[in-house]
């Protein structure tokens, strides 16, 4: 079976009850060309996205991504997407990967070719990064000023901080940033002095026998990840917390993570330069349950 797989999607309304969805995507060759030079996505990066993991054969929360992504396009004005188009689309991009390994699944909804035609929507999946040695051994994090109040998609929506969306110049220029100062990843730091979010993931701490991540503001990208890891928490007993907390706490934490959809679980051992106590035992029962089948 080919490791990749690239769909082009007709997207169809939110309402469109077609059943023969299979007919409205077509599979392409992934090195071909495929995007008009006018495609949006590509020239302002005006469009939304979804990374998804495929674990073994099992597309992972598939549904709560979806859910997310048809967020997105109310807060970016996209036509909504018809989500039993898009469950197909995952559906057939499984089916044709490898039933064993890890791979990431990526679903773009762009506002499409200025003039025409629009929108426009593919998702293709290709082999995840070997992630075993952040999952196992942790990574090291600086934090960086996001210069936002935490509050500020209240006061300023059109920043579209709760989208997830393709412009994410900023968010690569925090990784380069954070490896300039040897380090692997960065959390940000609110303008007003609280934990945001990572980059690319989702912030956890602990502090006892409770997990906390930020309160979803708006300005926060609510994580998939995050959301199961804390249900999968709270069916152990754990208790579990989303509050505005200060930056200061993360030098209180006992352990910190940082939480994604194809990385998986990795447990901070620096945080600007200082140590961070990291729970290995504990790190790899969150990825043994986030590798688990999770719809």
């Amino acid at each position: 079976m080919p490791a990749t797989v690239t769909l082009l999607i007709e997207p169809l309304a939110a309402d469109d009850l077609t059943s023969d969805l299979e007919s409205t995507f077509r599979e392409v060759d992934a090195s071909a060309p495929a995007l008009r030079v006018g495609e949006l996505s590509t020239q302002r990066g005006d469009g939304i996205f979804e990374t998804l993991a495929v674990v073994n054969g099992h597309a992972q929360e598939a549904e709560p991504h979806l859910q997310r992504l048809r967020n997105s396009a109310a807060i970016c004005e996209l036509p909504e997407p018809n989500l039993a188009q898009w469950h197909a689309a995952i559906e057939r991009a499984t089916a044709a990967l490898p039933a064993e390994g890890e791979f990431a699944m990526k679903l773009v909804l762009s506002r499409g070719v200025e003039h025409g035609p629009a929108p426009t929507a593919w998702l293709s999946a290709a082999p995840a990064a070997d992630f075993s040695a952040p999952r196992e051994r942790g990574v090291r994090a600086v934090t960086l000023d996001r210069g936002l109040a935490h509050d500020a998609a209240a006061t300023a929506p059109w920043l579209l901080l709760g989208a997830k969306t393709l412009s994410y110049a900023t968010n690569m220029a925090a990784l380069r940033e954070a490896k300039r100062r040897g380090a692997d990843d960065a959390i940000f730091v609110s303008s007003d002095g609280f934990v945001m979010e990572g980059p690319t993931s989702s912030v956890i701490l602990r502090h006892g026998d409770e997990y906390s991540t930020p309160a979803p503001s708006g300005a926060i990208l609510h994580g998939t990840t995050q959301l199961s890891l804390f249900e999968h928490l709270g069916e152990l007993g754990h208790r579990t917390a989303y509050r505005d907390i200060p930056a200061a706490e993360l030098a209180s934490a006992d352990a910190i993570w940082l939480v994604s959809s194809v990385r998986l679980a990795a447990g901070l051992t620096e945080l600007d330069g200082v140590p961070v106590p990291f729970d290995a035992e504990e790190t790899r029962a969150f990825n043994e349950y986030l590798l688990s089948p999770r719809d």
